[in-house]
C-alpha cells in the first residue's frame, strides 16, 4: 500500500512541487551559513535575498522547459508552460526589486548605473538585467511586436544564457556571499546543471532524434481544411504512445534547427509501425503539409502529455467535447479504445461550423459500430433541414447529454481556448468535481 501511495500520480506530483521549493530557497539558506559582517541593515539584505531566490527561480526555468519525462508525466506541457510563464515573472520582479531597493536603502549606489565607470561586477548587472527585460518583452509582445515563432525561440535561449550567465558572473564578483570557495562551487554547479540542459535540448536530444528518423508515407486530404500526416519509422521500430498524446514534429529539415511543433497524433496508440497526426492549415507551416510529398523525411520527439484516458483506468467512461481540429485527439482516443475491445460508454460532443466541415466524419460513424459510442454534432451553421443540436456547446446542451451521476465520467475538452473555457465554466455549474475535468492548450509563447 506504501509503494502504491508514492508512485500515485498526486504523491510524485507533490514531489516535484516540494522539490522545487527545496532548490529555489536552499542556495539562499545555504549563504545564511557564515554570512558577511552584519551592519548593512534589513532593506539591503532582504535586496539580497531577493536577488538570489530569483536567480535560483532562473535557473530552474531550464528544467521546466527541458521536456523531462518524468516532470512532464506528472502534470503535462501546458500546465509546466504556464508555470514557466508565472515563475519567470515573479523572478523578473525579484531581480528588478534586488536593485531598486538597493538604491533606495543607499543612494550613493546609483552610481553604479554609470555604464562606463562602475566595476565590471555592476556592469554584469547591468547587461544581464537588460538582457532579463528583453527576454520579457519580447515573450509577452511576440505578436504584436511581429516576431516569427523561430526566430523569437533562438533569441529567448540566447537571452535566457545571458541573463543567468551574467546574474551568476555579478554575484560572483560582489563576493560578499559567495566569497566562501565551496559556495562558489556550489552556484557554479547550478549554472552549469542549466547551460547542461541547453546543450542537452538544442545538441543532444535533436542528435538522438536524427538517429530515429521518419518518412511521410502519404498525407489524406480530410473534411474541415484538415490534412493527415501519416508518418513510418525508418531503420527502427517508432513508438507506441497513450491515446491523447502529441509529439514534437520536425518536417524536411534536421530537428538541430529551430523549426519545430507540437501535434497530436490521430491514430491508434498501440501502432508503432505507422503514426497519423490530423493538421489543420492555419498558419505558414500547417498551410504547406498538403504539399509534402511521400519520401520526405522527419523527425519526432515524442510522446509527451497527460491529456489521455490511460491515466483513468478505474472510470466508468469518458465524456469527450471537441471543436474543429481538437477532434485529433479523440479520434486517437477512441480508435485505441476500439482496438482494444473497450465496453465503456464514449459520448463523444462535436462542435463544428458545418456538416460538411466535420473532420474524420465517416470514420466516426464506423466506430459506433465497435464502441458503445454516442456522437452528438453541434453546428453553428446548419442545414436547413437539420434536426440536430446547434449553436454552441453551453450548459443547456451538456445537461441534456452527460450521465446523471457526473462524478463518475471523466471529461476531455479540446478546443479553441475560447470554447474551452466556457465548457469548463458549463461544467462547473452543472457539479461535474473539477478533478474529472481534462484539457491542454499550446499557447507556446
Amino acid at each position: 500500500m506504501r509503494r502504491l501511495l508514492m508512485h500515485s500520480p498526486i504523491a510524485i506530483a507533490l514531489f516535484w512541487i516540494g522539490a522545487y521549493l527545496f532548490l529555489t530557497t536552499l542556495p539562499l539558506f545555504i549563504l545564511l551559513i557564515y554570512p558577511p559582517p552584519g551592519g548593512r541593515g534589513f532593506w539591503i539584505e532582504f535586496s539580497v535575498a531577493l536577488g538570489f531566490i530569483g536567480l535560483a527561480m532562473m535557473v530552474l526555468q531550464f528544467v521546466a522547459t527541458a521536456r523531462i519525462n518524468r516532470i512532464e508525466a506528472s502534470y503535462g506541457i501546458d500546465i509546466l508552460l504556464q508555470f514557466h510563464r508565472y515563475t519567470s515573472l515573479v523572478a523578473f520582479f525579484m531581480v528588478l526589486l534586488h536593485p531598486v531597493m538597493l538604491f533606495i536603502a543607499q543612494p550613493e549606489t546609483l552610481s553604479l548605473l554609470n555604464f562606463f565607470t562602475a566595476p565590471w561586477r555592476a556592469r554584469m548587472a547591468v547587461l544581464g538585467t537588460l538582457a532579463f527585460i528583453a527576454l520579457v518583452v519580447t515573450t509577452i509582445w511576440r505578436k504584436p511586436l511581429g516576431i516569427p515563432y523561430e526566430p523569437w525561440r533562438t533569441s529567448h535561449t540566447v537571452l535566457s544564457v545571458l541573463a543567468v550567465g551574467l546574474g551568476f558572473g555579478h554575484a560572483i564578483g560582489v563576493g560578499n556571499y559567495l566569497g566562501l570557495f565551496w559556495k562558489a562551487v556550489l552556484w557554479g554547479a547550478i549554472a552549469l546543471t542549466a547551460l547542461w540542459l541547453i546543450v542537452y535540448v538544442r545538441l543532444v536530444k535533436p542528435w538522438l532524434m536524427m538517429r530515429k528518423p521518419y518518412l511521410v508515407e502519404e498525407v489524406i486530404p480530410e473534411r474541415g481544411n484538415v490534412w493527415t500526416l501519416a508518418l513510418r519509422p525508418w531503420g527502427h521500430e517508432g513508438f507506441c504512445f497513450q491515446p491523447g498524446q502529441f509529439a514534437w514534429l520536425t518536417l524536411d529539415i534536421t530537428p538541430l534547427s529551430m523549426r519545430e511543433h507540437p501535434f497530436s497524433m490521430s491514430s491508434s496508440g498501440d501502432h508503432s509501425e505507422r503514426i497519423e497526426f490530423g493538421i489543420k492549415a492555419l498558419g505558414d507551416f500547417t498551410n504547406t503539409v498538403k504539399d509534402i510529398k511521400p519520401g520526405t523525411k522527419a523527425y519526432l520527439d515524442g510522446p509527451y502529455g497527460v491529456f489521455t484516458v490511460d491515466r483513468y483506468q478505474d472510470a466508468a467512461g469518458f465524456v469527450l467535447i471537441a471543436g474543429g481540429i481538437g477532434i485529433t485527439p479523440m479520434m486517437s482516443i477512441l480508435l485505441t479504445a476500439a482496438e482494444r475491445q473497450d465496453d465503456r460508454p464514449y459520448l463523444l460532443i462535436y462542435a463544428s461550423k458545418t456538416w460538411d466541415d466535420i473532420t474524420f466524419r465517416e470514420n466516426l460513424e464506423e466506430l459506433k459500430d465497435k464502441l458503445n459510442l454516442t456522437i452528438v454534432p453541434v453546428l453553428r451553421e446548419p442545414p436547413e433541414e437539420w434536426m440536430g443540436e446547434q449553436g454552441y456547446v453551453d450548459k443547456d446542451l451538456l445537461a441534456r447529454y452527460i450521465p446523471k451521476h457526473k462524478g463518475s465520467r471523466q471529461y476531455f475538452i479540446c478546443a479553441a481556448p475560447k470554447m474551452m473555457d466556457q465548457v469548463e465554466r458549463a461544467l462547473h455549474d452543472l457539479d461535474v468535481p473539477v478533478t474529472n475535468v481534462h484539457m491542454e492548450h499550446f499557447n507556446l509563447a
